[in-house]
């Protein structure tokens, strides 16, 4: 699975439950940025088989 990140082609291995918009499913380097929004949790996905 990759980023859904628009340009990204990394693998997804995080899931963000942002509340203000649907969740998505990211790589771990948009992950990172993205979860210092307020409210934004980050879940790492079970079936990643590591972290980037």
């Amino acid at each position: 699975m990759k980023c859904a990140e628009s340009g990204c082609s990394e693998p997804a291995t995080v899931r963000l439950h942002v509340p203000w918009d649907e969740n998505r499913i990211v790589c771990a380097g948009h992950a990172r940025a993205l979860a210092q929004q307020d409210g934004v949790v980050a879940d790492p996905l079970e079936e990643a088989d590591e972290w980037s």
